[in-house]
């Protein structure tokens, strides 16, 4: 029998699907990017895997592992593609989707636009039972109301149900009822408890992030069954993992149960594997820029690790407006995102200035030079217009390029905008550029950090051909740009350990805690992690355990997630969560108010544990070439206002220790690096290229 020896990431986007195949054996790394295909996203992943284990004679039998993050999930959310879902909650609370939290999110604007419940009124439904803040039991739950509404509710064509009783996270009992009635009763139906999928405190979130959970689910568990199937059916029997919000990995089952985790799994990959990567170059302090053909993503890396965020806003009618969209409380990598991307449309609106995204299109028709009936101009026809983007070699010259059909859409936008066909291209790359940059000095000065003191890192099809003039607009000095850069996001899911995040409320003041109590909970929360990483790993040593919990000074409406100190705890134990609370505080804020109590809100563990093989080390094979230089092209400068002869590097020839001056481009099959007159490049041993900024 073949001994495995192969990992296959696999990342689905809005535009590529990008497949890596990894030898753990020789750090040899083979990649393909797959158009994909939306109204089956399975059939381009499978289209993609067989193909490269074709060119790499590997045999499905030798496949050790697939790790799979995508953007299925996000997209159905944002399209309002789920199904039809139905919410069954305490009487007289089902418009808590509605009410919210009853605030603006601009205060001034008489027009403002909320986000509309993904359940409509009609399919809410209140049934008679009672739990009160304490966990003691008011009002039984009505069993007879509770089958009655959901009988209504499928006649009403609802296939997936969300049940969120008021208080549930202090005392489950009425939903694992409702629960195991459904079941029975029920059969088909799909369901969603809330103290399945965010079993905290705070309503209107909790509700908010289990109707999410409840719309996405029959998708999810169609799209990950149907590709579990298929890729057994070709002889890969290797488990399949399935990338979270948080940068870990799951188990299919558990993907399925609760496919709300899944909604950043793409952009997450990406993050972590920009912090494994500018590791190896002391970029501890990174901004972590990975642009595709749909959307851009910025993370800030930390100590050499992305910043972890508890909650966060899907589908906001605002792209940077906090509170304009639907939150969601699960554990993510922190990121923004915005509508950014290599099919990013361009337009001009009502008084004739240029905007560009967020709506993209995609890989369906696709830009215009993509010759699939693209018919409005893009990011990527305005890059292969001026020069940056090679036709003959684009995702390594296995797509046909139509530079004419470019110019084509191009032609009657310049014209309505009275400028040349290049003054637009360029006012596009500009755009977007600045998008992206307006974008990061929102996220990066909402915590506090100055962009200085960073580098930037790119990936992403559409990464390193903007990174350059992006870092030039935030006053950065340094670029990484690292092999691969085109499908970093699809090698990240192979760096990724499984990993579970688990969370209860305790809602105690500090003085009032029962110390053995919260050791239980604590306890309770690592044996489901546990569970959870043996039903992942069978064969895994033991995980590495973190608590955390969410801590606040009584009064105050915000809390701290607080790394605590190992257990078990006692009363001896106060002193020490309380330093570390503090701890956490001065970090965030300088200094402590004057004396005053503290409570603790929840209480979070945190499981990981790393998948042998280790983390792939990013290798590329030397191209033919007996030199670096593969030509030269005509590329437009905004420095000179021109096209400019600029040298062409192939990537794959380029040697550490080598020097370059800027202007000049550097292809690979996957991405092309963009660096502008001034600067300069160097090929690092780690095999990253380091740009000094003009």
């Amino acid at each position: 029998m073949v001994a495995p020896r192969y990992g296959i990431g696999i990342d689905v986007g809005g535009t590529f699907t990008d497949i890596v195949v990894y030898d753990a054996g020789t750090g040899r790394q083979a990649s393909h990017k797959e158009l994909t295909t939306h109204e089956d996203p399975a059939r381009g992943v499978l289209s993609g895997i067989d193909r490269l284990l074709r060119e790499n004679a590997v045999a499905p039998a030798q496949i050790g592992r697939l790790v799979h993050a995508t953007t299925l999930f996000s997209n159905a959310l944002i399209e309002r593609k789920g199904a039809l879902t139905g919410l069954i909650t305490s009487c007289g609370f089902r418009d808590t989707l509605e009410i919210g939290r009853e605030r603006k999110y601009e205060l001034y604007d008489l027009g403002i636009i909320k986000p509309a419940p993904l359940v409509p009124r009609h399919l809410r439904v209140g049934v008679a039972e009672r739990i009160t803040a304490d966990g003691s039991v008011r009002v039984p739950l009505d069993a007879e109301a509770l089958l009655q509404a959901a009988a209504r509710l499928r006649a009403q064509g609802v296939t997936s149900l969300a049940i969120a009783f008021l208080h549930s996270y202090a005392n489950p009992c009425h939903e694992r009822e409702a629960m195991a009635l459904l079941l029975q009763h029920c059969p088909g139906l799909t369901l969603s408890a809330s103290i399945e999928v965010a079993p905290e405190i705070r309503e209107y979130e909790r509700v908010s992030t289990t109707t999410i959970n409840a719309y996405i689910k029959p998708l999810a568990e169609r799209y990950i069954a149907s590709l579990a199937d298929q890729l057994g059916a070709r002889g890969i029997g290797a488990p399949l993992f399935l990338m979270l919000s948080n940068g870990g990995l799951t188990n299919v089952d558990e993907a399925k149960r609760t496919p709300v985790q899944l909604l950043e799994s793409g952009p997450a990959a990406g993050a972590l594997v920009a912090a494994h990567l500018g590791a190896r170059d002391g970029g501890s302090q990174l901004l972590a820029f990975d642009m595709g053909g749909t959307t851009a993503k910025l993370a800030i890396v930390e100590e050499g690790k992305p910043t972890v965020a508890y909650s966060f806003e899907a589908a906001r009618e605002k792209r940077f407006v906090e509170g304009s969209g639907l939150p969601v409380r699960i554990s993510t990598l922190e990121l923004i995102e915005i509508g950014a991307g290599g099919g990013s449309i361009a337009r001009l609106d009502d008084i004739g200035l240029l905007k560009v995204g967020p709506t993209s299109a995609g890989s369906e028709p696709g830009p215009a030079a993509y010759a699939r009936g693209g018919r409005e101009p893009t990011v990527t026809d305005a890059d292969f217009l001026l020069g940056y983007l090679n036709p003959a070699y684009f995702v390594g010259g296995s797509m046909a390029i139509d530079l004419a059909a470019a110019q084509a859409v191009m032609r009657p936008l310049a014209e309505r905008a009275g400028l040349s066909v290049t003054d637009l291209a360029w006012g596009i790359h500009d755009v977007v550029n600045e998008n992206m940059a307006s974008a990061a000095r929102v996220h990066i000065a909402e915590r506090g950090k100055d962009p200085r003191r960073y580098a930037l890192l790119s990936t992403g099809g559409a990464g390193p051909v903007h990174a350059y003039y992006v870092a030039k607009k935030l006053g950065l000095r340094r670029l990484i740009a690292p092999r691969g850069a085109g499908v970093a996001s699809a090698l990240g899911l192979l760096i990724a350990p499984a990993r579970v995040d688990r969370v209860a409320t305790v809602a105690r003041d500090m003085r009032a805690i029962d110390w053995a109590e919260l050791e239980a909970t604590f306890a309770r929360l690592e044996a489901d992690a546990r569970s959870v990483l043996a039903a992942t790993l069978p064969n895994g040593s033991a995980p590495d355990m973190r608590r955390l919990a969410d801590i606040r000074y009584v009064g105050q409406a915000c809390e701290l997630v607080v790394p605590l100190p190992p257990g078990p705890y006692t009363p001896l134990s106060h002193d020490a969560l309380l330093a570390a609370f503090e701890a956490s505080y001065v970090a965030a804020f300088t200094r402590t108010p004057p004396a005053t109590e503290v409570e603790i809100i929840n209480v979070r563990v945190c499981a990981s544990l790393a998948i042998a093989g280790g983390a792939p080390r990013v290798q590329a094979a030397k191209s033919a070439a007996i030199r670096a230089v593969k030509g030269s092209r005509m590329v437009y400068f905004p420095e000179f206002r021109a096209f400019r002869p600029t040298v062409v590097y192939d990537r794959y020839a380029l040697e550490p220790g080598q020097i370059f001056d800027g202007p000049a481009i550097v292809e690979e099959r996957e991405s092309t690096l963009l660096v502008g007159p001034g600067g300069s490049l160097e090929v690092a041993a780690s095999g990253n290229i380091i740009v000094t900024i003009g």
